[in-house]
């Protein structure tokens, strides 16, 4: 049976930077590996930035978006299906940063998932410096994502402090008691960032494993208020996207953004990848990209993030 590994991450986490570090791993250790993005996105930005791993050893797919959640199941499914006459020995699934992990379970429990694919652990990658504020449907979703997993990384734990990953901790087990369900964590944690992961540290998490917890639902089709916005052909310079994306992640007026990533041409043609999140803005050069911005978050207003980036929203 294939193995399948699921690495959940809440937005900006870091989660694609941590599946390189791990796909690169898995392939030192021979292993054929299949990457599946699956996202609801019309536009995948992760893709992109996987595209090197691509090679005799690798092979991305992804998941179209740009469809209603009945229809992503079974082209997840679909997917699937195929990945498991490829020959991997590990399938890697990266959701979209807003995923229901059950959707995970309930698809490899179906026929002819269930006699072709052995899952593996669940990984869930959490930024060490979470935010203290948040929503309840944005506590929920950090929730069931961890609840699962038999290990859970605290990325970008060199830039912070004890005191704030303790805080993030703590988050994170009040955020489980709100959904009522039992667990809380410790061992499982990992406090290190992703560069600083040593072959011991992900052979740990290779072995994690992970657990089936109970907890309360919620709907959040009918309760959530999570988007993404898309513009395309953004007509600013990098310097000037880095200092628009820190003004609207400050701006309550354009909604509760939690992210902003996507792609801009540097002067001479050279591509910039951008990364915002509240802990930051990043900026770093790229082989590939595409045109695209995408602010995601709660209840955004497109008006309003339209007079900052001044492109149309698709």
């Amino acid at each position: 049976m294939v193995k399948i590994d699921l690495i959940t991450g809440f937005l900006g986490s870091g989660k694609t930077t941590f599946i390189r570090k791990y796909a690169q791993y898995l392939m030192e250790q021979g292993m054929n590996i299949g990457i599946l993005e699956n996202d609801y996105g019309a536009v995948n930005v992760d893709m992109m930035l996987l595209q090197d791993l691509m090679g005799d050893n690798c092979e991305l797919e992804m998941v179209a978006g740009g469809c209603d959640k009945d229809c992503h199941r079974r082209r997840f499914k679909t997917k699937l299906i195929a990945m498991g006459m490829c020959g991997y020995d590990r399938v890697l699934v990266e959701p979209s940063g807003i995923f229901d992990v059950d959707e995970f379970f309930d698809a490899l429990r179906e026929e002819p998932l269930d006699q072709w694919y052995e899952i593996g652990n669940v990984i869930a990658i959490v930024d060490a410096k979470l935010e203290k504020e948040l929503s309840d449907e944005a506590d929920f979703i950090l929730a069931s994502e961890v609840a699962d997993a038999g290990c859970i990384l605290l990325s970008h734990a060199d830039e912070a402090t004890e005191e704030e990953m303790d805080a993030t901790v703590a988050h994170i087990n009040e955020a489980l008691e709100k959904i009522h369900c039992k667990r809380r964590l410790g061992k499982e944690i990992l406090r290190k960032s992703t560069p600083q992961l040593t072959s011991e540290d992900l052979h740990r998490i290779m072995s994690s494993g992970y657990v089936m917890e109970n907890y309360e639902k919620m709907d959040l089709e009918e309760h959530s208020g999570f988007e993404s916005q898309y513009f395309m052909n953004v007509p600013m310079t990098a310097e000037q996207l880095q200092k628009v994306a820190k003004e609207i992640l400050e701006d309550s007026s354009c909604g509760a953004v939690f992210r902003i990533k996507g792609f801009i041409k540097a002067e001479d043609n050279s591509w910039i990848q951008l990364n915002a999140t509240h802990n930051g803005v990043r900026m770093e050069p790229i082989q590939e990209g595409q045109e695209v911005i995408i602010v995601i978050g709660e209840h955004l207003q497109r008006d309003r993030i339209e007079t900052y980036i001044g492109a149309e929203s698709v």
